[in-house]
């Protein structure tokens, strides 16, 4: 059946990357950090500024599970309206409450605003793939482009708004922004018909003899290549968000960089997360996803050993910056590729909300490591050091992970044939 008979399938990609720029503001959050460290020194220091980031990343994921579930239900159109109003909910409450009390911002721009992340954020990356099995690796990168990209676009915006209107108009602002932008993307959300299949394609056949073995989430968690993906995703994810939400601090400490100028570079970085996206997904149909994993893998132990450690300057800590933009967004392409390969399409929402989970819990960990050394320290490069470790040792596990056969599937899933 050719769904491209009733509707144009691009249109749906378009509205992801609209929708996915909006939601990429959770990685401006280095903007904020001087800012509030100005309105209360006692109250916002380095690691209480770091909070409010590290949770949005956790209720991020965790959103992303309840809504992976439900859209995987009653459709993305609904969870994604849901997700817009929660955003722009947790902005205004951060505007309103948040810039005085670490622990306010943590519930508002933390909590809320993350849920509301998260149950946006699933919905393109579902509604694509289905529309999309063809190129799986490329349109993910093109549907999740936006949400790296986008800190292109809110890091300087959100740093001349808070010039000109302070942090909470700031806020204010952007909720609104994201009620409109964000719900009107929802509304072109749609699944695909039933047996849907683009013009010309034909689906590959697994060993059990299907075109397309699907995984509950309780057999996919009986599954070693869940568990071994899942520790992958946590070290490659949390390095890139340890530097993404200490980028600004990064610059000052290493590169002497005024914030205003580390702010403009972290607009940079944010063009590679997204560039890294496109790139990363669209090798992976080519090269393999385990194949490409391991490569974005070897970019940062390269910065983490070779170029950060060293940036005395605005350019090195540019370069450095950017490779590990340019390497982490190839996670947030690539691995929902490997669930719907892995694990099939009708229940990834829900599969890939779990997989998901990973990248946010490393948002807690990572940065709050990254900071806790820095304190003890006096500086970022140990965290470094040990980030480019954890690479390595992804390697390695990225070594052991092969598709699962239809065969670990349940006897009652995949019935042995009678004898003779």
């Amino acid at each position: 059946m050719s769904g491209e008979k009733l509707v144009n399938r691009w249109i749906m990609v378009v509205a992801a990357v609209v929708m996915q720029m909006c939601l990429g503001v959770l990685y401006a959050w280095s903007v904020f950090r001087p800012a509030l460290m100005d309105i209360d020194p006692d109250a916002w220091t380095i690691q209480a500024a770091g909070y409010p980031y590290m949770f949005s990343i956790l209720f991020f994921a965790i959103g992303t599970i309840v809504a992976g579930r439900w859209q995987d239900r009653v459709g993305p159109r609904k969870v994604a309206l849901v997700g817009a109003f929660l955003l722009a909910l947790g902005a205004a409450l951060s505007g309103a409450f948040g810039p005085g009390s670490p622990v306010v911002m943590v519930i508002t721009y933390g909590v809320v605003a993350g849920l509301g992340v998260g149950f946006a954020y699933v919905t393109p990356i579902a509604t694509c793939v289905k529309w999309f099995p063809d190129k799986r690796g490329a349109i993910t990168g093109i549907a999740v482009f936006g949400f790296g990209a986008g800190t292109l676009v809110f890091a300087p915006v959100i740093n001349a708004l808070i010039t000109a209107v302070g942090v909470s108009g700031t806020l204010y602002i952007l909720a609104g922004a994201f009620l409109v932008l964000v719900g009107g993307a929802a509304l072109v959300f749609r699944v695909p018909p039933e047996g849907y299949c683009p013009v010309g394609w034909t689906p590959p056949v697994t060993d059990a003899g299907s075109a397309q073995v699907d995984y509950t989430t309780g057999e996919m968690f009986r599954t070693r290549q869940f568990w071994t993906l899942w520790i992958i995703y946590f070290f490659g994810a949390g390095a890139g968000l340890a530097v993404i939400g200490q980028a600004v601090p990064i610059g000052q400490d290493l590169a002497g960089l005024e914030v205003s100028v580390a702010a403009s570079g972290l607009g940079i970085m944010a063009l590679f997360n997204g560039l890294g996206r496109l790139a990363w997904g669209a090798l992976s149909d080519r090269l393999g996803r385990m194949r490409t994993i391991m490569l974005m893998f070897v970019g940062m132990i390269i910065a983490f050993l070779a170029v950060l450690p060293f940036a005395s300057g605005f350019i090195l800590w540019l370069v450095g910056m950017c490779l590990v933009g340019f390497c982490f967004g190839g996670y947030l392409a690539v691995m929902p590729t490997i669930s719907a390969d892995f694990f099939g399409t009708k229940n990834l929402g829900a599969n890939y909300g779990f997989l998901f989970l990973a990248y946010g819990t490393s948002g807690v960990a990572a940065p709050f490591l990254m900071g806790a050394l820095r304190e003890s320290t006096g500086n970022y490069s140990v965290a470094m050091y040990i980030f480019a470790g954890l690479a390595v040792v992804s390697i390695l596990l990225a070594l052991t992970v092969k598709a699962p056969s239809a065969r670990v599937l349940p006897v009652k899933a995949v019935a042995e044939p009678e004898e003779a």
